[in-house]
C-alpha cells in the first residue's frame, strides 16, 4: 500500500539491539564503523546509547532515520554465563545490520586492520552486513 496522507510523516527511527557490555560495543560501533553517540539514556536498570551517522547535521533523535539502539541491561557484563540470542544461530530470528559504503573492499580492509573478527567473508551475508553504496551497473 502506498504512502498516504496518513502515514507522510512516518520515518523509520531506529532498532534496538541488546549489549552485554556498552564499552566493547561503543568501541566497535564508533571507532570501527564511525558512528557517532547521538544520546544515551541512564535509567535505573538499564542504559539506552543511540547511535548514528551525522549526516543528519543537528536533527533530534526523533527527527533522525536509520538509528542504532543499544540497550545495556545494567549487571549483564558481570556475569560470565550471560549472552544474548544474536539471531543467527537456530532458532533464527534477526538477520543483520547492513552499512553502506563507497569501497566495500576498502572498507573491510580496514575492518581487518582494525581485528574485526568476521563471522562470514564479502561474498557471504553479514551479521553486520557492509554493502556498496553505488548502484549496480
Amino acid at each position: 500500500m502506498p504512502a498516504t496522507n496518513e502515514t507522510a510523516s512516518f520515518r523509520f527511527n531506529h532498532t534496538m539491539i541488546r549489549v552485554k557490555d556498552p564499552k566493547a560495543s561503543l568501541d566497535f560501533y564508533e571507532n570501527v564503523l564511525g558512528m557517532d553517540l547521538i544520546d544515551k539514556l541512564d535509567m535505573s536498570d538499564f542504559t539506552l546509547y543511540f547511535l548514528g551517522y551525522q549526516h543528519q547535521g543537528n536533527a533530534s533523535r526523533g527527527e533522525r532515520e536509520a538509528l542504532l539502539e543499544l540497550t545495556h541491561n545494567h549487571g549483564t557484563e558481570n556475569d560470565p554465563d550471560f549472552h544474548y540470542h544474536n539471531g543467527n544461530a537456530q532458532p533464527q530470528g534477526f538477520g543483520h545490520l547492513a552499512i553502506s559504503v563507497d569501497d566495500i573492499e576498502a572498507a573491510c580492509a580496514r575492518f581487518e586492520r582494525l581485528g574485526v573478527k568476521f563471522q562470514k567473508r564479502l561474498t557471504d551475508n553479514y551479521w553486520i552486513e557492509i554493502i556498496s553504496a553505488k548502484s549496480p551497473q
